[in-house]
């Protein structure tokens, strides 16, 4: 399911910005990507994303910025008069230009800022307050995943209706099935046997037995209670992704064995129609939570 979360934060010298994204995903995985020194962020984040959510690729990305005060900028005054010196026969005979200001504090070594990562002892300060604003970036990236998990009730729902409708077709179709299986098994026997004593009998017996293995009621049934307990997990207050993906499973399953019993040719065509609808409803499955 995919969503967005963003939150921002301060505390002292330090600000950061937090971003939650997520896409469709069989299976929870989360990438994190954190400000260097801070690593214990990730095994934090990482509880907080498993606390809320079963599935999804979820990205977390973290930036933190220090600001700079007077006293943390040194210029090495040393370093700068030796390059000064070094370059000065160049100057002197107008084979280069007087460094400018900028291009002087830009060499190696001239300028000395201090470290941008935190004094150990405050470490743990300013993880919390950046966990904080984790915390705040999870949350509307689960509301997010909320909404269109609202929006996507109604999808579902209206393509169970769909099945449930063709189902309830194909069992309307059923019923001609086994009139139809023994009149073309009657015709074949005409043609190959005409009409003998016994044959009429033999018919009725064989075109019984051929009627048994073509009957689809089982497997219409079967839809039937799919569709009810895809209904049941879609208004469940849980998470229902995974057990919606067993059903279209067993949706499916159901369906391949209609179309292979099938006698009829509007029959076949409601189980391709019905496959159909089933493999929408389970793309659609894979952004349920």
């Amino acid at each position: 399911m995919t969503g967005f979360g963003r939150s921002e934060g301060a505390t002292g010298d330090w600000t950061w910005s937090v971003e939650a994204r997520s896409v469709n995903g069989r299976n929870l995985d989360l990438k994190f990507r954190g400000p260097p020194g801070l690593d214990g962020l990730e095994r934090q984040t990482r509880e907080a994303v498993q606390s809320r959510f079963q599935r999804g690729q979820v990205t977390v990305g973290v930036t933190a910025k220090r600001s700079l005060s007077r006293t943390s900028v040194q210029v090495n005054l040393e370093q700068a008069e030796y390059y000064l010196k070094i370059g000065g026969p160049w100057i002197t005979r107008g084979d280069v230009t007087a460094p400018s200001l900028d291009g002087l504090l830009g060499l190696r070594g001239v300028l000395d800022v201090e470290s941008e990562v935190e004094p150990s002892d405050r470490l743990p300060e300013l993880e919390a307050a950046i966990l904080g604003s984790i915390h705040m970036a999870l949350d509307g990236l689960n509301m997010t995943r909320r909404e269109e998990g609202t929006s996507l009730e109604v999808v579902l729902s209206g393509q169970l209706s769909t099945i449930a409708d063709l189902v309830a077709q194909a069992e309307g179709k059923a019923q001609d099935q086994p009139a139809v299986i023994q009149a073309r098994f009657a015709r074949r026997m005409a043609e190959l046997v005409g009409e003998g004593p016994g044959v009429a009998e033999k018919i009725v017996v064989e075109a019984a037995a051929m009627a048994v293995k073509a009957d689809v009621r089982e497997e219409l049934d079967r839809l039937h209670g799919h569709v009810k307990a895809a209904r049941n997990q879609i208004q469940a207050s849980g998470p229902s992704g995974r057990r919606l993906d067993f059903l279209t499973q067993e949706f499916m399953r159901e369906a391949n064995t209609l179309c292979s019993k099938s006698a009829l040719p509007e029959l076949t065509t409601l189980g391709l129609e019905l496959k159909a609808v089933i493999e929408q409803f389970r793309e659609q499955v894979q952004n349920v939570e």
